[in-house]
């Protein structure tokens, strides 16, 4: 919702300066005449309603400009998707990256899947990991994708310590083998 704001007060002050801009051109350029810029000086001095238009607008565009220069030079570190782990030694953070890696790892150990793509996903219960896939087609189905849950759970578990509520595999397809050439000799 901040970055909403931030960009429609961005907006708003760019359209103000390209206005201030374009006015302070034509007076240079003379299009707007002299007595003009000096009617309107001498109202914002002495007319109450003209220079209380101007003092709100001023601070309203002050504001702005102030929240506008501190989003740019404000340092902002980069959110990393993390697991963060407190011990008696201190803090530890695995990066959600780190575990779709060890979900792939672990799930290139079993035959027959190829194609494999890891998505992580922390939940109160324990992390819950998808894997798509592409199969043989020539090992069951059910067995194969119960030997790579089994396996995923018990060595995220094991690598990192974190409990992993639930693993789905989604079966995408089946291999495609290329079909055999049989050379003909004349």
């Amino acid at each position: 919702m901040a970055k909403i704001i931030d960009r429609f007060l961005l907006f708003i002050f760019s359209l103000v300066a390209i206005f201030a801009m374009v006015v302070l051109l034509l007076c240079s350029f003379g299009v707007i005449a002299f007595e003009d810029s000096r009617t309107f000086l001498r109202d914002v001095y002495f007319d109450r309603q003209t220079s209380a238009i101007v003092i709100a607008g001023s601070c309203l565009m002050l504001i702005v400009a102030v929240r506008l220069f501190y989003l740019s030079i404000r340092t902002s570190s980069p959110a990393i998707p993390s697991i963060d782990q407190r011990t008696e030694l201190g803090d530890v953070r695995i990066s959600i990256d780190t575990v779709e890696n060890l979900a792939l790892k672990a799930a290139g150990r079993t035959r027959g899947l190829k194609d494999l793509k890891a998505r992580v996903k922390v939940d109160q219960a324990g992390l819950e990991i998808e894997i798509r896939t592409v199969v043989d087609g020539e090992t069951s189905i059910p067995a194969i994708t119960e030997e790579v849950q089994s396996s995923i759970k018990s060595y995220i578990e094991e690598i990192t310590g974190i409990p992993v509520a639930r693993v789905s595999v989604y079966v995408a397809n089946v291999v495609q083998s290329a079909p055999a050439f049989k050379s003909r000799v004349e």
